[in-house]
């Protein structure tokens, strides 16, 4: 198999924004009890907050963290969890079938994100909650001080006030499970009032409206074009979600970049239709806020419980390579998709693994999400690119690798990302440099594997990393690598002055 890359720093798609490389952690089995907040384990710190955990974050250089929701939001009421714990009320959350203790409010995850260098994505309940919610969380957050909420908010022992930015108007409501699930009109109508009643609350915000839960639903994409018809001045982004899971074909698993690239055009023309419709000079862009592997089909009963052991994926090398093919996708899409959030970042469907009273690992798909969150900023090029197809049950004849690439002009560096999607089949690259002059390869690494269902476990937590390959030559401005099968790769090249 063959393919061939021209990379052309004139040909720009778009600047990455930081938010590409956002996560989520919602109020969801152990993603905050026993995740990121475990008093009794000794390696939390004075706040109970898990030291390996934070260190594991940082190492990610994730930019926003959405919070608390998620299904959890739209039976949350904000207010049940700030001032003292000790009278912070036990609620029932009817939406994943647990008992929230509200040890963990908006002021202690607040806390967190600035010991891991994060910031909140914010998100309002439209579910059970009113606007007249919205705009005190709001107030609460943002405001400087002499008001009721702020004050209540320097009271609970922050002066300063958080200055969240982006704010998710509710989660999912086109979902028929969604607590509080409505039409596309009735949410839209009362989105509008909200974001509308949140900015004039803070001017500087931005709201993401809720699009589609998946492209899969019935609905999509006209709920998209009606909720931004409705919201279309008090709206920044609109927000759309999508799981992958192996469904026994692998092939057509580790093509599921293909169906996500469709979903992001498809949700980019509507976008853009509303805009000529309301003959507007605005743009409204893509949050991508929940994207990952995840295995939907499983069946958890459990009992009414405290942080129950539920939605825990333990991923496989196949996972993190379709995991791959997805952050490519997205990195590919940056002109569009400014916010994207891997969902979720501890326990719950996500990279980083903890057990109670021990420590923390890294799953699988930690390795690709951390490589574009370190090498993905900048611009990314739109190179010409010829590769031999395969050809997929699903999706039919596409291209079988893929590649995006950045040129980070402030460090004159260029970084492909490559993912080779053969099971059988290594692929001769050819990368054409030529437009950037004299440039030396500094830095090859592949996450492949033999057995694609190797898992990383407490024991044995090498069972799938990336390793270092032998460095190639460039010549003629040409460099000449072999992809192995069913590989990612990371290939990185200093323009030399």
């Amino acid at each position: 198999m063959k393919a061939s890359i021209a990379i052309v720093k004139e040909f720009e798609t778009g600047e990455v924004d930081d938010n590409l490389f956002s996560s989520f952690v919602e109020h969801l089995g152990r993603a905050i009890y026993t995740g990121i907040y475990e008093p009794e384990n000794p390696c939390s710190d004075k706040d109970g907050f898990r030291k390996d955990v934070i260190d594991l974050v940082k190492e990610l250089k994730v930019s926003l963290v959405r919070y608390p929701g998620g299904n959890f939001l739209s039976n949350y009421n904000w207010k049940d969890g700030i001032g003292p714990r000790d009278k912070r009320p036990v609620r029932l959350d009817r939406a994943w079938h647990t008992i929230e203790p509200n040890e963990i409010g908006i002021d202690e995850f607040y806390d967190w994100t600035k010991k891991t260098g994060t910031q909140i994505l914010g998100a309002v309940n439209m579910g059970t909650g009113s606007i007249q919610d919205a705009a005190d969380l709001v107030e609460y957050c943002n405001f400087s001080g002499g008001t009721y909420w702020s004050d209540l908010r320097i009271k609970n022992g922050h002066k300063e006030p958080f200055n969240i930015k982006y704010w998710c108007i509710g989660n999912e409501m086109d979902g028929p499970w969604q607590i509080g699930h409505m039409d596309a009109l009735t949410y839209g109508r009362k989105a509008n009032e909200a974001a509308k009643f949140m900015k004039f609350t803070d001017e500087s915000i931005k709201t993401v409206v809720c699009g589609s839960a998946t492209s899969s639903m019935k609905t999509y994409p006209e709920w998209d074009r009606i909720v931004l018809e409705e919201t279309y001045d008090f709206a920044d982004y609109i927000s759309i979600h999508r799981y992958f899971e192996n469904k026994g074909n692998d092939d057509d698993f580790l093509a599921s970049w293909w169906n996500m690239d469709d979903f992001i055009k498809t949700s980019i023309a509507t976008c853009d239709y509303v805009k000529a419709l309301k003959r507007s000079n605005k743009t409204i862009y893509l949050s991508f806020d929940e994207w990952n592997v995840w295995y939907q089909n499983k069946k958890e009963p459990h009992p009414w419980e405290k942080a129950p052991r539920i939605l825990e994926e333990h991923y496989s090398l196949l996972d993190a390579l379709t995991f791959g093919g997805m952050a490519i996708t997205l990195l590919n899409h940056c002109d569009r998709v400014k916010v994207a959030c891997l969902a979720q970042l501890i326990n719950v469907i996500a990279p980083i693994f903890t057990e109670p009273n021990k420590g923390a690992y890294k799953q699988a798909i930690y390795y690709p999400f951390q490589d574009v969150s370190l090498f993905g900023r900048g611009k990314v090029l739109n190179p010409v690119i010829h590769c031999d197809n395969k050809v997929t049950e699903k999706y039919g004849e596409i291209p079988a690798a893929i590649f995006s690439t950045v040129y980070n002009e402030e460090k004159e560096e260029v970084t492909v990302f490559a993912l080779n999607t053969s099971k059988s089949e290594n692929c001769q690259t050819e990368i054409n440099l030529w437009n950037f002059g004299n440039t030396e390869m500094f830095y090859w690494t592949e996450l492949s594997g033999d057995d694609l269902g190797a898992r990383i476990t407490w024991e044995n937590q090498k069972a799938v990393c990336p390793v270092n390959k032998e460095i190639v030559r460039v010549e003629n401005c040409k460099c000449k690598v072999e992809l192995k099968k069913a590989s990612w790769n990371v290939i990185r090249f200093k323009i030399k002055k």
